[in-house]
């Protein structure tokens, strides 16, 4: 992707605040690019760590983590429990109470 692209991807990633989630597909649109989530899993999956961007704040639809069952999604619960925010017995976030923005996850 363009690096107009990531960046504004990045942008909106450092905007999501602590205790706060956000999806894929929302970080894509949020960054002006909307329809574009797996482009947006993509460049995350690439991020250099030394970055230390929140990349873990981002969850599939629903609130699922990518790659159940992995020591990434098991690095990622641990890093969204250590943020404040609990996930259900199947691993995800209710997107009501943690999404961010709070306006895209309205019931």
């Amino acid at each position: 992707m363009a690096p107009e692209f990531e960046h504004a991807v990045l942008r909106a990633l450092r905007d999501i605040p602590p205790g706060r989630v956000s999806t894929y597909g929302t970080l894509a649109a949020l960054a002006g690019y909307p329809r574009h989530a797996r482009h947006v899993g993509a460049l995350l999956g690439r991020l250099p760590a030394e970055l230390a961007l929140p990349w873990f704040r981002v969850v599939g639809s629903g609130g699922r983590i990518a790659r159940p069952g992995s020591e990434d999604a098991d690095y990622q619960r641990l890093l969204l429990q250590q943020d404040g925010i609990e996930l259900d017995g199947k691993g995800r976030v209710d997107l009501f109470r943690y999404g961010w923005p709070p306006q895209h996850f309205l019931r």
